[in-house]
């Protein structure tokens, strides 16, 4: 009895405890929101990053003063049609996302919080342009501008580049660090408190000022050993800015290296990897012939 139940399958009574299947409307709905390689997600996509740069507009605008005086019941009410698009957008990730609670906890999901909350932040709280520090919340709105990075095919090379040069950056912003207090220490001794180094934080903020080729000039060496000195540092800066240049576009170049701009004839799909024979979104044989153009 026992093996001819385990043949047939689970019992019945094990059937209505199992979980009830995902509703077709939201693998609809998900592929438009998620997705890019249809013609109605590609159109979500460039509806959403025109709001998107509309929106930061007007966060941009709010913050001029005449214009705000003038035009600052337009500017409200663009506002809140904004965040209510916005909302309407998260809501419908939430409940098209595959994890939602994945989603609500990633990167773009919260930006995509931090792009609605500020303005419900300050209705409910009752910020005012002239009064409370929370009013600073609604500078939060110009994090919609993070957004923008979702649309951006290269971002994920430039991130690998970036955190693959981590540790090279890391090491050399330490010898800079080091040189910073070293010619700190010798201005403050050269210079002295008389002509502006009255410590060596402030031989700090001068040599950084200097090292960055920035040169305010509220801070110089009168004295000619620390002139001398700040011309061997202001020479040495421009091999400072170089060296961090050459290792990330190091990285980037490896990086960028591995893939091809071949694009899958099915999805649109651009950069596969050189042995690649299908396309890894939707499984389509890539053309020989494609894959012998770099990128």
């Amino acid at each position: 009895m026992r093996q001819n139940s385990a043949r047939n399958g689970p019992p019945p009574w094990i059937i209505g405890i199992h979980p009830t299947r995902r509703a077709p409307w939201r693998d609809k709905w998900n592929e438009i929101i998620f997705g890019d390689h249809t013609l109605r997600g590609r159109l979500f996509d460039l509806i959403l990053l025109i709001l998107i740069l509309f929106s930061v507009l007007t966060v941009l605008l709010e913050s001029v003063t005449s214009i705000r005086e003038n035009h600052g019941t337009a500017l409200r009410v663009a506002e809140w049609v904004f965040t209510g698009l916005f909302t309407l957008e998260y809501v419908a990730r939430l409940a098209t996302a595959s994890n939602a609670g994945r989603y609500a906890r990633s990167f773009f999901g919260i930006v995509d919080l931090l792009a609605v909350a500020p303005v419900y932040a300050s209705f409910l709280f009752g910020v005012t342009h002239s009064s409370s520090v929370l009013r600073s919340l609604r500078l939060l709105r110009v994090f919609r501008i993070l957004k923008l990075t979702q649309f951006v095919g290269e971002a994920a090379a430039l991130g690998a580049a970036l955190v693959g040069s981590l540790r090279k950056i890391v090491v050399f912003l330490f010898v800079v660090f080091t040189i910073v207090i070293i010619v700190a220490a010798l201005m403050y001794q050269i210079e002295g408190e008389q002509n502006g180094f009255t410590s060596i934080p402030a031989g700090m903020y001068r040599a950084v000022v200097t090292v960055t080729t920035v040169g305010y000039g509220d801070i110089s060496p009168h004295t000619t050993p620390g002139r001398v000195l700040a011309c061997i540092l202001m020479i040495l800066g421009y091999g400072i800015i170089a060296v961090p240049t050459g290792i990330v576009s190091f990285e980037l170049a490896r990086g960028t290296s591995q893939l091809v701009s071949n694009i899958c004839q099915a999805c649109g799909l651009r950069h596969h990897d050189k042995d690649a024979s299908y396309c890894k979104r939707c499984g389509t044989a890539l053309l020989p012939e494609k894959l012998s153009n770099p990128g």
